[in-house]
């Protein structure tokens, strides 16, 4: 009997260690960050220009991030926007565009970085707008 829980602890053992990894791995980190709008770069915003709070979604795919709006305030970020990164590991460097519409689906793009530290700048086609900008790792 002793035998029996000595193999049952260890294939335990064996089986969290195994799947504890994978778990972590595939879980989604969200970083948050804002566009301040005009005027002077006010973060609150006017009554015509409204902060913009962006997410950058890390995680759910090995070297993937995916820009999207942020779920709090009701802002999302801004569509048919470009979006720049480069991978400050690697030196790679790309582009992409905030796809969406003014229906209720939120601009997001999924950026193919790589692994490592990334830093992504969201710049505004219209308006004077101060550009977004953040640093995140991704898995």
């Amino acid at each position: 009997m002793s035998l029996v829980r000595r193999l049952t602890a260890c294939a335990s053992v064996v089986a969290v260690s195994v799947l504890a990894p994978a778990a972590i791995a595939s879980a989604a980190i969200t970083v948050p960050f804002q566009i301040n709008p005009a005027p002077f770069g006010n973060p609150n915003g006017s009554f015509d220009a409204p902060p913009v709070r962006c997410v950058a979604v890390v995680g759910e795919q090995p070297g993937t991030v995916t820009i999207t709006g942020a779920p709090d305030a009701r802002w999302g970020c801004m569509l048919s926007t470009e979006v720049r990164w480069l991978n400050l590991s690697t030196g790679t460097s790309g582009t992409g565009r905030l796809s969406g519409d003014n229906q209720g689906t939120p601009g997001e793009t999924t950026l193919q970085t790589g692994a490592g530290q990334v830093a992504v700048t969201i710049l505004p086609a219209a308006g004077p707008v101060t550009p977004g900008f953040a640093t995140f790792f991704v898995p």
